[in-house]
């Protein structure tokens, strides 16, 4: 848990629910806290034992301890992004989350929305900016239209998003996005329903759990919307049975053709009566409050079961 992101927060708490959650007669879990500048074992007393990165291991009273699995819940980078990923699987050690090049794909809006076009999945309307790159308002208005949004390409939990209503205000925006990461990605405003909906293999298949409507007190769903109690989440989503039915083989469809693995969230708005794909997380949150543990709690998985499943699924590879 931690990372090198402004979501380091959010991946702690989610980190300590799957911590304090996991079955003791079953495992001995570890909390590990990954930081830029250190990655330690974090006793229950507080103490902190650095990590040995040539294997992934600690010394605790002299004695070597390593590990048979990594529950992965790092929001953004090193955890979302592949890193992570690639780094246990050169060492040998399996981990909840899916592989290095599906996490790196769908971690990068851009590329991820790209990849999945020619498969049928539709988009939003987008034009893209590097850091340096000349802004062209007028180009960008024509392209996408206004309202838009003005998004970080890589980054989570609503980092670096704005939603513009005047070309005056596009370069703020911008500039906003610039301080999460150098690409960003700029998307006409999709007025209809939004909804999430978490893909996650369980007992060896493709799971489907119940859709998450998402209601914004905010303009959007924003920080706020998404940790601070500003946004209703209503599991069920009050859409009809034709809308369910699309969105489930969308998301599905995004799942198997991307041959993922673990848990997924991926965000979808309606417009015209067709879902339309915004992003796909690859390690969703997991508090109390998270939308992925809601959905699985309404199929009736305990979070006991949907952690011991990740763990059992990767581990029977």
């Amino acid at each position: 848990m931690g990372g090198y992101s402004s979501e380091y927060g959010i991946s702690l708490k989610s980190g300590h629910v799957v911590y304090e959650t996991l079955d003791r007669n079953k495992y001995v879990p570890y909390a590990i806290h990954i930081f830029k500048d250190k990655w330690v074992y974090v006793a229950e007393s507080g103490e902190e034992t650095l990590i040995n990165k040539g294997d992934f291991s600690i010394l605790i009273k002299g004695k070597k301890v390593t590990f048979d699995c990594v529950f992965n819940a790092i929001h953004g980078s090193p955890g979302e992004d592949g890193f992570m990923q690639a780094y246990f699987e050169l060492l040998g050690i399996p981990q909840t989350s899916c592989s290095m090049y599906q996490a790196a794909l769908t971690f990068n809006k851009r590329d991820l929305l790209a990849t999945l076009k020619p498969f049928g999945i539709k988009t939003a309307e987008s034009y893209y900016l590097n850091l340096g790159d000349t802004i062209n308002e007028d180009a960008i208005i024509e392209k996408v239209g206004l309202p838009c949004f003005v998004k970080a390409n890589k980054a989570g939990s609503s980092f670096g998003i704005s939603k513009v209503y005047k070309t005056e205000d596009l370069k703020a925006a911008i500039e906003t996005s610039f301080e999460e990461d150098d690409e960003i990605i700029i998307e006409e405003f999709l007025d209809g329903v939004e909804v999430s909906v978490g893909v996650i293999s369980y007992k060896g298949k493709t799971k489907v759990l119940p859709i998450t409507e998402i209601v914004s007190e905010n303009d959007f769903f924003d920080y706020q919307a998404k940790y601070e109690g500003k946004s209703q989440e209503i599991t069920p989503a009050r859409i009809s049975e034709e809308y369910e039915n699309k969105v489930r083989r969308e998301a599905k469809k995004i799942y198997e053709t991307l041959k993922m693995s673990g848990f997924t969230r991926s965000e979808f708005i309606f417009k015209n009566d067709e879902p339309y794909l915004l992003e796909v997380n690859t390690v969703p949150g997991l508090t109390k409050e998270s939308i992925l543990p809601q959905q699985a709690a309404k199929a009736g998985i305990s979070l006991n079961e949907l952690f011991n499943n990740a763990i059992e699924e990767v581990m029977k590879k």
